[in-house]
């Protein structure tokens, strides 16, 4: 017992009795067992050093459970959070992913409306114009409706009354006692009054040109068979012109038609390429955007990376550390214990392995006789009660020993094992991003060019509505006084050809009843126009 006491095992275990959680009784009892050897005033009963290793017992199983339960506790407690936070996450991407699609959704439906708003706007001020022009011509039209009407009725009275007047019957009873007949009033008329008829039917025309017949008629020596030619060349020249007007009517209205249709899709295809190309910029911004969220995601994960090797390695150090201090700590309460069953059991000691001498040490051993042994006080008791209750707690410390190796060999292959399911995880990660930020790069690109592609579209299509707009504005500058005028200057080439119709007739030899009703549709035509 004494020498047990004065080995190192015994101040291991002494050192433990002190760190433990032991009563101040307890902790002086087994101080004293442990410092038998420097004096033999005290001798421990056995039972009180097993009733404290008991306590000691209790009181770490007591702790081990609690550990234990709290541990539990918490375990159930994190699964419960982890799934509650698993289905919120889902629930939450179900509805992030819904709105994304409902906002893309709705952002197409505002630019169709916004389109529909354009146009109806457009419609709108167009309607407004063609109303504000119409009731403009209609007033007009309506004026000059009533002028005519009034003009006419007078005429229709004028006529009316001179054909009651003539066709009284003591007016024709007159007629026919004074006029001779109207065959021999037209062979006697004289080429001066013809000449007269003639120019009075042309004197309702405005046309220059009309000057010209009545200057040959003015003449001394007439040459009828020369201004009928006139006049022919005359009528079939104003009816070329007439056509001349409605082919160029057809094609102004035609080409202004054809013009104005081209400007709105000119209008149309430059507001679509306005849209393509903001729509375009947004996904350039937005795909710049994502390229530098990733790689800074990239730079962040290569951090963490490296964050968890240096602390994966130093966890590794500490678990050797601890291995090997464990290791030592139990192989020496192993000798400890073994030396103390030498002693005191026998049959549960294990002799170390035999060493072979060297030949210093066999010089050594064998130095001499050692003098004789001096004098003792009697011989010893053997102590194997208290001893049992000592060696029972190295075997329970050598036992708390392994656990903890034990657990931290566990520990060690977890945390092992979650560092490889991270790096692998993360290279996962690492090459999905890179593989996006390629694939965005290239969109970027395409969408880059594109953008171009538009550009110059909408360059193309404003020069060509420039162009456009010009070729309108030159085609009204033509078009619109022929626009205009058409309707007026058809009723004054039908009056002129009328009027050549009415001197050509006379020039003839037409009746003299025809030449009144010439003379009267003249002042017709020269109220008229």
């Amino acid at each position: 017992g004494g020498s047990f006491l004065q080995t190192n095992t015994a101040a291991i275990v002494r050192s433990l009795t002190i760190n433990m959680d032991l009563s101040s009784a307890d902790r002086d009892m087994m101080s004293s067992f442990l410092s038998e050897g420097q004096g033999q005033g005290f001798t421990p009963q056995s039972g009180q050093i097993t009733g404290i290793l008991k306590q000691m017992k209790d009181t770490m199983e007591a702790d081990l459970a609690d550990i234990t339960k709290t541990e539990e506790e918490s375990k159930a407690t994190y699964e419960g959070l982890v799934a509650a936070k698993e289905k919120e996450i889902a629930a939450n991407s179900k509805a992030i992913e819904e709105k994304t699609q409902r906002l893309g959704e709705i952002g197409v439906k505002i630019e169709e409306l916004k389109e529909d708003l354009e146009d109806t706007s457009a419609s709108y001020e167009e309607d407004k114009k063609f109303l504000s022009d119409l009731d403009s011509n209609c007033a007009s039209k309506e004026a000059e409706y009533e002028v005519v009407k009034k003009t006419r009725a007078e005429e229709t009275l004028a006529l009316a009354e001179t054909i009651k007047i003539l066709n009284d019957d003591d007016a024709l009873d007159l007629f026919g006692k004074t006029l001779p007949s109207p065959s021999l009033l037209q062979v006697s008329h004289r080429d001066k009054e013809v000449r007269h008829l003639a120019m009075k039917a042309l004197r309702g025309s405005h046309d220059n040109r009309l000057d010209f017949i009545s200057l040959a008629l003015r003449g001394k020596k007439v040459n009828f068979d020369k201004v009928l030619t006139m006049i022919d060349e005359m009528v079939t020249l104003l009816g070329k012109e007439q056509v001349d007007d409605d082919d160029k009517k057809l094609y102004c209205e035609k080409e202004i038609d054809a013009a104005e249709d081209k400007k709105k899709e000119l209008d149309l295809d430059i507001s679509d390429l306005e849209k393509a190309i903001e729509e375009t910029k947004a996904f350039i911004e937005t795909t710049t955007e994502e390229i530098a969220a990733l790689a800074a995601g990239i730079n962040a994960l290569d951090k963490s990376v490296v964050q968890a090797t240096d602390q994966r390695k130093a966890e590794n150090e500490e678990y050797k550390a601890t291995m090997q201090g464990n290791t030592a700590a139990k192989e020496l309460l192993g000798v400890a214990m073994n030396r103390l069953n030498k002693f005191y059991n026998p049959k549960l000691y294990a002799a170390p392995p035999k060493r072979e001498l060297t030949e210093d040490a066999f010089v050594q051993y064998h130095r001499g006789a050692p003098p004789p042994a001096p004098e003792t006080f009697g011989p010893y008791t053997k102590k194997s009660s208290e001893t049992g209750g000592v060696i029972a707690m190295i075997d329970l410390l050598i036992r708390d020993l392994e656990k903890e190796m034990t657990e931290a060999d566990v520990m060690e292959k977890d945390s092992q094992k979650d560092y490889e399911t991270l790096m692998e995880e993360s290279s996962d990660k690492r090459a999905a991003d890179a593989k996006a930020i390629t694939e965005k790069a290239s969109m970027k690109a395409s969408a880059e060019e594109r953008l171009e592609v538009e550009g110059q579209g909408k360059a193309e299509s404003t020069k060509e509505l420039m162009g456009t707009a010009k070729y309108i504005q030159n085609l009204h500058a033509e078009c619109d006084w022929l626009l205009q005028y058409f309707e007026t200057r058809k009723e004054a080439r039908a009056s002129e050809i009328e009027s050549l119709g009415d001197a050509k007739a006379v020039l003839k030899g037409a009746d003299f009843s025809f030449m009144q009703r010439g003379a009267s549709s003249s002042g017709f035509l020269a109220r008229r126009a």
